[in-house]
């Protein structure tokens, strides 16, 4: 009885494969600071397709999510309309929001400058939502691999860890979202494989400064 969850793990994670291997488009940003194992970026208002999964696990929330925002591209939508995949596919704990106030996860992707005014609506079964995604800072660390449940949490306390040592350290913006987690490459690509973690921060304080 196990193998037709893992069937529809398998099916979704070639969904992924052959999405994001012809993905292109990214969302815009800029620079405006580096360390050594992090950097600050500001990102450009932004319209993104969401899909809220509860779910305890980092990885089953991504696909379950992702398999959702596929059928959106591919028509399921009121316009019938096919949407290109972008990158990256960025997944964000919730926490507190699922089932016994478990953490959730939301599950995005950046909607083509084709749609960003005017982005087709979801079939209402799909359950999912356009969102705004205002203009913001967030501090990125790089890494490679396997995004896993365990590897993110690490990843993240990592940042954490560097922002605490930065002057940065008090400058975490307070959101809905603990952190993120975004995916570039398909889940068959072995090698060379992109992933970043993002945290808000509040950027205002550093602006017009030199070393900002």
């Amino acid at each position: 009885m196990a193998k037709a969850p893992r069937l529809k793990i398998t099916v979704i994670n070639l969904l992924f494969l052959v999405v994001l291997c012809g993905a292109t488009e990214l969302p815009q940003y800029e620079v405006v600071h580096a360390e050594s194992d992090f950097e600050i970026r500001h990102y450009r208002d932004a319209t993104w397709m969401s899909a809220t999964v509860n779910d305890l696990s980092f990885q089953k929330a991504t696909l379950f999510g992702f398999h959702r925002l596929f059928q959106f591209l591919q028509g399921a939508n009121l316009n019938y309309s096919r949407v290109a995949m972008t990158s990256p596919v960025v997944t964000s704990l919730v926490p507190g929001a699922g089932p016994l106030h478990s953490s959730a996860y939301v599950v995005r992707f950046y909607l083509p400058a084709k749609f960003q005014d005017s982005p087709p609506t979801p079939l209402p079964e799909l359950n999912l939502k356009p969102y705004a995604w205002d203009s913001h800072y967030v501090a990125v660390r790089k890494f490679s691999g396997f995004a896993t449940d365990d590897i993110v949490v690490k990843e993240a306390s990592k940042l954490a860890t560097s922002l605490s040592l930065s002057p940065w350290a008090n400058a975490t913006s307070a959101t809905h979202y603990t952190y993120s987690i975004a995916q570039y490459d398909p889940p068959f690509r072995f090698f060379g494989r992109t992933n970043e973690v993002w945290v808000d921060v509040d950027a205002s304080r550093f602006a017009g400064k030199a070393s900002f």
